[in-house]
């Protein structure tokens, strides 16, 4: 619990020396030593000597000094220091002016602490404790030990001791891109101990005291849930219930009017604990027994290394002595190596290749991951400590939601053990200090493009390309000593015009190694035509491509072919099956051309049967295809394919799900075949795996003649809203369609956009704006005369009408649906609209009526088949039964359309026939039974959204006031209210209100 109360993501590694004792504050000056130097940061930036102040010159110059203490004894050339002061705009002189400052620095301090070397500057030869950051960060750690080991007044005797050495804001006045960034990361930091401070004040019992700090904190920080969350749980052990729930309530309306989101997890599970007057929270919580393992866990996750691996003795060497040292008995700190260099200069080789030699130094396992930083979607450090988590054998159930919680549970877990940390192609150092182990015995090595010259305590190491000599030996490797000896000057000539590149060497090598006719010279030559990309490998981020670029060179043409189209879709990956659309060929020689790409590392093999680009590959690729692939209607041909593959492979799963559909019959016509299911559970997993990629497949083609198939791809993947796991990324496509298709001024496309923004949007609840859009819809279907569509919205708005209590004009709408469908012999959308029927009937107080119609619509389901829609029947037949007062009947529908549901994980479904059930059980006053389903309905969470969500709630009020639980009744319908008067639900808010007011609610 509370924030990470370590070291402050700051500046640059930290200096050992420098280290203070537990209880160490800024020392005060000793008489007898008039020399010594003090510093401080957490405020206005001084300096003194002794007790003496020292004038530190200009808000620039104070700048520039913060800028070295903050690096905390390591060089800053003075590039960056001119982007510390200045940013992206500096003056013409910057340079003469950092010259400036440092030389009147270093006049002010003593001899020997501003020193410049190798281009730049650094504050060296400072005794302990003379920097109030240094003094903080020591306290904060050993405030960490003390509350593990369960000192818990010690612990906030130091916290409080570290919070006190803030004076007003951090770096305060200081100018420039620099200070800005390290002020708001500190101003973080002591959040987090503040965070931490008041967790350990209520762990001793000091709740009321923290209420009065907590209103004051939250007040600052409207948006900070941990805060929110502390401030609950004291009011709570106050006794002080309603105001915490208020709290909750609060924090809610704020996060979705401010950020459109929901609260956390752990906070909503604080308010469910609260509403459950769960007698745990009445006192201080003890950690929960971890769940038992067979054994202590020792994860061997580093890839495989290299047989070929050539050179690098130095650096192996180096960074096998660094890991050594750490991992060592006597280890006195965590080490961090962090390599870095251009792409392809052999980052990763050499890192796994130190990994496994110091594997015996870790004897209790080895973490690997990639972190993706090169490309657009550079992985999250708490789903990164998911998974470290579980390889260490944490159990789910046991890992928190939180980066801050996971990360503090991720350093627990690694103390006392000796594990080796390999991050691969890191961003940046953010990403990579939450994933950091925090004490002696174990290490990390981190990959990236960037050097990490902000990464505390990391022994930092620059990749360059290979010697001459070496790169030669990597490329006799691969090709063989005979090969090479015979034509020894080629061999010199391959690989300088590579650059010495391993990555470069590693690609010509391999092509020249799978091609016996080949002689070296061949080779040669080939690549001395490529002297202009050569020259771009030296420059910058154009190193990369011009890499790419001779990889692409080398490959056969339909190798070349496959890597420019398959560069064109858009998607995290790309199934065989997708690729074999996209090349025209057999799946069997789809997979030939693709791994001869993964071979040649311009393709990654994301899983079996799966393939993607790194990031800057695809954007390559996608530039050959507009300068190679001539001509252009090839690439549009290939895209064409890929989406006929999608539209027809989701209209097998439609047409599986719903048996007897006729919509199959109405969509665009496709000339590519999809694939083709024995059985509705391969189906469905082929639709849920495939989401992500089928909806980048709609989204990208609008704008092109491929629209209106896009949005009938759309209309057949349909069941992606209902089953909740993919609505926001549905809901973004299918308002980009409609964009799209009024742009192209196309109303049957726009129509059957607006249809599936209708659906998405009745999903989630949001009926005003469901009904804007149906209405849209329904117009644009008519001016199309598109009879499919003005069936399907004639449905929805029917359901629109229900939520609204606009019965009759809902069985106005639904009898016109149940005739489209009739006429297009459509028999699943005269069932469904059947089902909807009786519901109005139901509104209009027909009960008799509304049973035997829902009976019709199950009847006719049950024709069709055992398909998801018949869930629908059962379901609907249950609630008509419930107002019958038949409930066992009910409850027996209930239960068939649950298991239905759940084999075709429509999960929200599931919750929303809980809290069906709920209702029969409280009709047939069994209340406890009632409030057990409504909190199994709100768990799994329901269709509708927040307004069904209000429905739930105020049910599980009813059936708690029965029980006698009052006030947690009423608290679930202050909530409930809330939800409704967000939603627009006048009428139930109108109700619950009535309940509110009534002393004897039932």
């Amino acid at each position: 619990m509370g924030g990470e109360p370590g070291v402050p993501e700051v500046g640059g590694p930290r200096v050992p020396e420098q280290r203070v004792a537990v209880d160490a504050e800024i020392p005060e000056p000793d008489p007898q030593d008039s020399t010594e130097l003090r510093f401080s940061v957490l405020g206005p930036v001084r300096a003194w000597r002794g007790a003496e102040p020292l004038a530190t010159g200009s808000p620039q110059q104070r700048a520039l000094l913060a800028a070295l203490l903050l690096r905390e004894g390591r060089t800053a050339t003075a590039n960056e220091l001119i982007d510390a002061l200045w940013g992206d705009d500096p003056p013409s002189q910057a340079l003469a002016a950092v010259r400036t400052y440092a030389s009147r620095l270093r006049k002010v301090l003593s001899p020997g602490v501003l020193v410049s070397e190798s281009g730049g500057y650094a504050v060296r030869a400072l005794s302990g404790g003379a920097l109030d950051l240094a003094v903080a960060q020591e306290l904060a750690t050993d405030a960490e030990k003390a509350k593990n080991s369960g000192d818990l007044c010690h612990a906030r005797h130091l916290l409080n001791k570290a919070l006190g050495l803030w004076d007003g804001e951090v770096l305060a006045s200081l100018p420039g891109p620099y200070a800005e960034t390290q002020r708001a990361r500190l101003d973080e930091w002591r959040l987090q101990l503040v965070e931490t401070r008041l967790d350990m004040d209520l762990e001793q019992g000091c709740h009321a005291e923290a209420v009065s700090e907590l209103t004051a904190l939250t007040a600052a920080h409207p948006l900070r849930e941990r805060l929110r969350e502390l401030l609950m749980l004291a009011l709570y052990r106050s006794g002080r219930q309603a105001e915490a729930l208020a709290v909750y309530a609060d924090t809610r309306r704020l996060l979705a009017d401010e950020l459109g989101v929901d609260p956390r997890p752990g906070l909503r599970e604080l308010q469910q604990r609260i509403l459950r007057a769960d007698p745990g929270l009445a006192e201080p919580s003890a950690p929960l027994a971890p769940e038992p393992t067979a054994g202590p866990v020792r994860p061997a996750q580093l890839p495989a290394t290299v047989p070929d691996f050539t050179g690098r003795a130095a650096f192996v060497g180096d960074l096998s002595r660094a890991l050594a040292e750490a991992s060592g008995a006597e280890g006195q700190v965590m080490a961090v190596s962090a390599l870095a260099g251009i792409g392809g200069v052999g980052k990763t080789t050499l890192a796994v290749r130190v990994a496994h030699r110091a594997r015996p130094d870790f004897p209790d396992g080895q973490l690997y991951v990639d972190l993706q930083g090169a490309g657009s979607r550079p992985a999250e450090p708490e789903t990164v400590l998911g998974s470290f988590l579980r390889a260490l054998g944490t159990a789910d159930s046991a890992i928190p939601d939180s980066l801050e919680e996971r990360a503090a549970l991720y350093r627990s877990v690694l103390d006392g053990r000796r594990v080796l940390v390999l991050l691969d192609n890191a961003r940046d150092a953010a990403q990579v200090r939450p994933l950091l182990p925090g004490t002696a015995g174990c290490a990390a090595l981190v990959t990236a493009r960037v050097r990490m010259v902000d990464l505390a305590g990391a022994h930092l190491v620059d990749l360059d390309v290979m010697s001459p000599d070496e790169a030669l030996q990597l490329f006799t490797k691969i090709v063989g000593e005979e090969r090479v000896a015979a034509e020894r000057k080629a061999a010199l000539d391959v690989v300088a015009a590579c650059g010495f590149l391993p990555l470069a060497i590693r690609i010509a090598a391999s092509r020249l190694a799978a091609r016996r006719t080949w002689t070296v010279s061949v080779l040669a030559a080939k690549l001395a035509d490529e002297r202009r990309r050569l020259d771009e490998l030296q420059a910058g981020d154009l190193a990369v491509k011009a890499t790419f670029e001779l990889g692409y060179g080398q490959l056969e043409p339909a190798q070349a072919r496959a890597f420019r189209l398959l560069g064109l879709a858009d998607g995290p990956d790309i199934s065989l099956a997708a690729a074999a659309a996209v090349l025209d060929l057999p799946p069997e020689d789809t997979e030939d051309v693709l791994e001869i790409l993964v071979d040649t590392s311009l393709l990654e093999s994301a899983a079996p049967g799966r393939y993607r680009f790194h990031d800057l590959v695809r954007l390559y690729a996608r530039a050959c295809a507009e300068r190679d692939e001539q001509p252009r209607t090839e690439r549009e041909s290939a895209m064409s394919r890929l989406l006929d593959f999608y539209l027809a492979t989701a209209s097998q799963v439609y047409a599986i799900e719903r048996p007897g559909d006729r919509l199959v019959d109405h969509l665009e016509p496709t000339d590519y075949p999809g694939l083709r299911f024995t059985e509705g559970s391969a189906a469905l997993d082929w639709l849920y795996n495939e989401a992500a990629c089928l909806l980048a497949r709609v989204r990208q083609s609008a704008g092109t003649d491929r629209l209106r198939r896009a949005v009938d791809l759309l209309w057949a993947a349909k069941d992606l809203t209902e089953s909740g796991a993919n609505s926001h990324q549905y809901e973004a496509t299918a308002r980009a369609m409609c964009d799209a298709t009024r742009a192209a001024g196309d109303a049957r496309a726009e129509g059957r956009a607006r249809m599936m923004l209708t659906n998405v949007l009745l999903v989630s609840g949001r009926i005003q704006q469901a009904e804007e859009q149906a209405r849209l819809a329904m117009g644009l279907a008519a001016s199309a005369q598109d009879d499919r569509a003005i069936s399907w919205v004639s449905n929805d708005r029917g359901i629109i009408s229900l939520h609204q209590g606009r019965y009759a004009d809902g069985k106005t709408f639904l009898e016109q649906a149940i005739e489209g469908y009739r006429k297009a012999g459509n028999r699943p959308g005269v069932a469904l609209s059947l089902c909807n029927l009786s519901r109005a009937h139901l509104g209009m107080g027909s009960i008799t009526k509304a049973v035997e119609i829902a009976e019709q619509g199950l009847a006719a389901q049950l024709e069709i088949g055992r398909t998801m829609r018949l869930a629908n029947g059962h379901f609907t037949l249950g609630i008509a039964l419930t107002r019958a007062g038949r409930h066992t009947e009910a409850l027996s529908q209930f239960s068939d359309a649950l298991g239905i549901f759940g084999d075709h994980r429509q999960r929200l479904w599931e919750g929303v026939t809980n809290f069906r059930i709920a209702e029969a059980h409280l009709a047939a006053r069994r209340p406890a039974q009632a409030a057990q389903y409504s909190e199994q309905a709100l768990a799994l969470g329901v269709i509708g959204g927040d307004r069904m969500r209000g429905n739930v709630l105020t049910l599980l009020g009813r059936a708690l006031f029965v029980l006698g639980q009052a006030d947690r009744a009423r608290a679930c319908w202050r909530d409930a209210l809330g939800l409704y008067e967000q939603t627009g639900g006048a009428i139930e808010a109108n109700e619950v209100r009535t309940l509110l007011a009534t002393p004897r609610a039932a």
